[in-house]
């Protein structure tokens, strides 16, 4: 008994030597490869949502080209390129130029502030305290700025740090676009692949996981962000409509804010103070209705969009668009929506240990 036991433990050892080993080379090799492709990951996280969310519009365009599924993928993809860059090109130019006329202004000595309207005294809290401000740079605007020059050095350079951010965010949903278009004419192996994946983690319900994973993505860039992206998009004309400043950021404030499932109003409210203070009382009325219309119009749109999809706890898309957005910035903010909601369906269909509901696009 000795003898076999002596013998069998150095065995022992050295099945457990070599495990060790092979587990830890894997773990390795595959750390390694994470550390690789992490830059990549929201990227091609961001490329893949969009390709599973306009898949059925391209096999519907596909179909109407005759089957030409490339030409199909490249007509998306230019559109989406066209749809990004054309908007953040005008909004960079305009920008740049005001701030180059703000420049030129200064330089020159040139800048003027109209005096402040009697209704500013109105506004709520800062009323009193904005006026006095106003009426000080309509008068002596050095003296101001000179009043001012720490906070406003500050300030500047937190705006060239948005507008770094800005032009690599645009970098980014750029080449996710690129990818999506890469996804879409590979979407068949893709969804094979996925599902082989899924059966060899979860056995006979891999399938049934991986088309509830379809479902759950189309369902909430559908119901939250296309609804976000309808919103911002009422939003920009409304601003234009009313030549308020700056409204491309403001657009992309009520963007964000839609993402995190807040009303809109939160920013298009104090547009509104702004639009009383420099507008006829009318324009003014009319303005702030029209932002109360765009602010809740996504109680009309969401059941029409969520109406045949999953409906995720609103709690979840805002704790994963804002904990998307702190960890990876402005992609993050569409990319954890997503995913959470997405780990959130698949956990609660393996808590039910059932089959996921069935699913309609």
């Amino acid at each position: 008994m000795t003898e076999n036991r002596t013998t069998a433990d150095p065995q022992f050892l050295n099945n457990a030597m070599t495990s060790f080993i092979q587990i830890g080379s894997v773990l390795l090799l595959l750390s390694w490869c994470f550390r690789i492709i992490s830059p990549f990951v929201n990227v091609v996280a961001w490329g893949l949502i969009i390709s599973v969310a306009i898949y059925p519009l391209h096999l519907k365009l596909g179909g109407a080209l005759g089957g030409r599924m490339k030409t199909s993928a490249a007509i998306i993809v230019l559109i989406g390129l066209a749809s990004l860059l054309i908007p953040a090109w005008a909004v960079a130019g305009s920008t740049v130029d005001s701030l180059s006329n703000v420049v030129d202004d200064l330089k020159d000595g040139s800048v003027s502030v109209p005096p402040p309207s009697e209704k500013v005294k109105d506004w709520p809290v800062l009323g009193d305290r904005a006026f006095e401000l106003w009426s000080d740079a309509a008068t002596n605007l050095q003296t101001v700025l000179n009043r001012f020059k720490e906070p406003l050095i500050a300030i500047g350079g937190l705006i060239f740090g948005l507008v770094a951010h800005g032009a690599t965010t645009v970098l980014q949903f750029v080449l996710s676009i690129l990818i999506a278009g890469a996804f879409l004419l590979n979407a068949e192996n893709g969804y094979k692949a996925t599902c082989r994946v899924a059966k060899r983690l979860a056995g006979g319900k891999g399938q049934a996981l991986t088309d509830l994973s379809v479902a759950t993505v189309r369902s909430v860039a559908k119901g939250v962000l296309g609804v976000a992206i309808i919103q911002c998009v009422l939003a920009l004309l409304l601003l234009m409509l009313w030549k308020v400043p700056a409204a491309g950021v403001w657009a992309g404030l009520v963007l964000v804010v839609a993402i995190v499932q807040l009303p809109p109003i939160v920013i298009l409210g104090p547009v509104a103070i702004y639009v009383f203070s420099t507008a006829e009382p009318l324009s003014g009325t009319v303005f702030l209705v029209l932002a109360f219309v765009v602010s809740f119009s996504d109680t009309v749109l969401k059941p029409l969009f969520l109406g045949r999809g999953m409906e995720t706890p609103m709690l979840v898309i805002l704790i994963g668009a804002i904990g998307g957005a702190i960890v990876s910035g402005i992609i993050g903010l569409f990319v954890g929506a997503i995913i959470l909601a997405l780990g959130y369906e698949i956990f609660r269909a393996w808590i039910e240990l059932d089959e996921p509901p069935a699913m309609t696009d």
